[in-house]
């Protein structure tokens, strides 16, 4: 069998991402009433190790894998871009070569999307993208979990973006072309998402992209925006001029669909991307859409390590 590398969606594909949820959903509901920090009854991956490379800083990637492996009877180590050798200037050819000589699967976490193509390139192990610059799907696994726990379905749904072009973004984009449900993506005007992705979506006429927010959250079931300003960006001051009007606040809110969803992959800048009264408000599920990381990464793993055909 091949590697089963998880560097975007397309890599599992829509059936893929549909058994991956309905395993994750299956998981999650399993572990109801379960003993926090127990292993699941079952250990599928005892004696397999993940290994986690951090180039950037983590929060929710970093507990989620970590927690996943342990519930799932694994175990992980973490690698730090700035106290390895990867610091140091070794290539991530040979750090690839080195380390999967040593574990079983490598999460990366990195800047730029290269450097996870690499690793998954010169690696024996499957390779899974926990963050790069041009995409975050493992965001997206969680994000369609919990919009199938709030509102049953994903396809057909009407999701909106709002905000940067970014990461996430582009990886909402790449989940509405497989799974078949409709995206309003509304950026300012020089913060468009990938062109490479929005080409993927030219097919579809229920995706479409626009500089007005107003007209792309009308009657989105789901709204999702992101941090402004990510990581290593230093043009603060005019991103938050250019977002302004982009900012998920209660009277835009009021143009989506009754008891529309509200998403935020974290880490959130209140009063800037979001208000707290919509953040913490009756619409928000942040908070299960967080929790859902550890279910969707559990899945993941499975289908990565060939436990899950």
């Amino acid at each position: 069998m091949s590697l089963r590398h998880f560097l975007h969606l397309s890599d599992v594909g829509g059936e893929g991402i549909a058994h991956i949820l309905n395993e994750a959903m299956e998981r999650k509901e399993r572990r109801a009433g379960w003993p926090r920090g127990k292993p699941d009854a079952d250990k599928p991956l005892e004696g397999h190790v993940l290994a986690m490379i951090f180039e950037r800083n983590s929060t929710r990637t970093r507990l989620s894998f970590d927690m996943a492996m342990r519930q799932l009877g694994g175990t992980t180590i973490v690698i730090d871009g700035g106290s390895s050798q990867l610091g140091r200037g070794e290539t991530i050819a040979d750090t690839a070569r080195v380390v999967s000589r040593y574990v079983d699967a490598i999460m990366v976490r990195t800047d730029h999307h290269d450097k996870a193509e690499l690793l998954a390139e010169h690696s024996d192990v499957p390779v899974i993208n926990g963050l790069t610059d041009l995409s975050h799907p493992c965001q997206l696994l969680a994000d369609m979990q919990t919009v199938i726990e709030r509102r049953a379905k994903l396809a057909g749904s009407r999701w909106a973006w709002l905000g940067d072009g970014n990461n996430v973004c582009n990886s909402v984009i790449e989940a509405a072309s497989l799974m078949h449900f409709g995206l309003a993506v509304a950026c300012p005007n020089g913060f468009e998402p990938d062109v490479a992705m929005c080409a993927m979506a030219s097919t579809r006429d229920d995706i479409y992209f626009t500089d007005n927010p107003r007209e792309a959250i009308e009657g989105a079931e789901v709204v999702l925006t992101d941090t402004w300003i990510s990581m290593g960006q230093e043009d603060g001051e005019y991103r938050n001029e250019a977002f302004a009007p982009f900012q998920v606040n209660e009277a835009l809110m009021a143009f989506a669909a009754p008891g529309a969803t509200f998403l935020h992959c974290l880490p959130a800048h209140r009063g800037e991307e979001v208000t707290d009264a919509v953040i913490d408000g009756p619409q928000s599920a942040v908070w299960d859409e967080a929790e859902n990381r550890l279910h969707a990464q559990k899945a993941l793993l499975l289908w990565a390590l060939g436990k899950l055909d």
